[in-house]
């Protein structure tokens, strides 16, 4: 529900975002045989106003389900179980699943999404200026001709000739197809972005142009962004805070700069010792194994099975995701990672 207006002070400090104990499982019965798969499992998280947060994990980890389940854009078989998200927009709380009309009300004019791939946004038959108009005009209170101006206008601001509205997607890059998905994101400037995985598939050209794209924009709004890939190496170069996520659970999170000069986590500390490194001519370990089935997740810590520095407990026993320096990691041997 949304709660009383909130004081230019008070809105200043509330976190933007607040995740709490959320829960989502996939629940399917197909012939008669339920199933449950928890990808996203008791996470807690907090965004703090203008920060640009990342979340990094390996495929399967649970990345996209969380950012669908924190967007409520889930559909059955997904569900929430357990839990709340709440954002704070213009000083007033909007709970996500309390109050759904609303929610969808707050789309594109408050919260808006980057998607992965851009053809996942831009019908390949219409002109790309249809997208614009379907998404974002009904938000903007304006007229034909005012909205017009104000999409051109925004268009010219990062960089792009007012004259693509005209083309079809096919007649594009896929750099200018994902530069358009980002001023699509951006045009009713809203206080939250979700960007999932918006530089997959570009060239490292390209990706440059596009992280520079993002920063720019995020900075000239003041939005706060959730940044998703499993790129570590983009995460270190946009991301204010970085949130490491395992088989649906948060394993480790922090300022990004402290996460990759001093991981805490186990498996955090193999993400960033498999990244390349000029000059450097040893060879990387592999990881063993692989994520777990998480319709039947392990018991106890759900990366001891992979773990290096697993200990009886950690087979039996969940860690908390507790303070540690300037951040928080869930692990029974935190910080000894050198120690792998």
């Amino acid at each position: 529900m949304l709660d009383a207006l909130a004081t230019p002070s008070e809105t200043r400090t509330r976190p933007i975002l607040e995740v709490k104990g959320l829960k989502a499982y996939y629940q399917m019965n197909y012939f008669g045989v339920q199933r449950e798969v928890r990808a996203v499992d008791d996470v807690t998280m907090t965004i703090s106003r203008g920060e640009i947060y990342g979340i990094a994990g390996e495929s399967s980890s649970g990345k996209s389900s969380l950012i669908k389940t924190i967007a409520g854009a889930i559909r059955p078989p997904l569900r929430v179980v357990e839990g709340s998200v709440k954002f704070d927009f213009g000083g007033k709380t909007l709970d996500v699943y309390a109050d759904p009309a609303r929610m969808k009300a707050a789309r594109w004019q408050h919260l808006s999404y980057i998607m992965q791939g851009s053809m996942n946004v831009l019908n390949p038959v219409r002109k790309v200026k249809h997208a614009f108009h379907d998404f974002a005009y009904k938000h903007m209170s304006l007229g034909e001709g005012d909205f017009r101006q104000r999409l051109v206008s925004h268009l010219e601001r990062i960089g792009l000739d007012p004259r693509v509205l005209e083309s079809y997607p096919h007649q594009l890059s896929g750099g200018m197809r994902q530069r358009l998905t980002i001023a699509l994101a951006t045009v009713c400037e809203p206080e939250f972005i979700i960007a999932d995985e918006p530089t997959t598939a570009l060239d490292v050209l390209v990706q440059q142009d596009v992280l520079a794209l993002i920063k720019d924009v995020q900075r000239r709004m003041g939005s706060s962004i959730i940044f998703v890939t499993h790129d570590m190496t983009v995460h270190a170069a946009i991301a204010d805070r970085i949130g490491i996520v395992y088989a649906g659970r948060l394993v480790e999170e922090g300022p990004t700069l402290d996460v990759f000069q001093q991981p805490q986590h186990p498996y955090t500390a193999h993400l960033i010792a498999s990244l390349p490194r000029i000059g450097d001519l040893r060879k990387r370990k592999a990881l063993p194994g692989k994520p777990p089935n998480l319709s039947e997740p392990p018991s106890g810590c759900r990366f001891h099975p992979r773990c290096p520095l697993a200990i009886d407990i950690c087979k039996t026993e969940n860690p908390p995701l507790e303070t540690r320096g300037t951040g928080r990691v869930a692990c029974w041997r935190a910080g000894e990672v050198e120690a792998a």
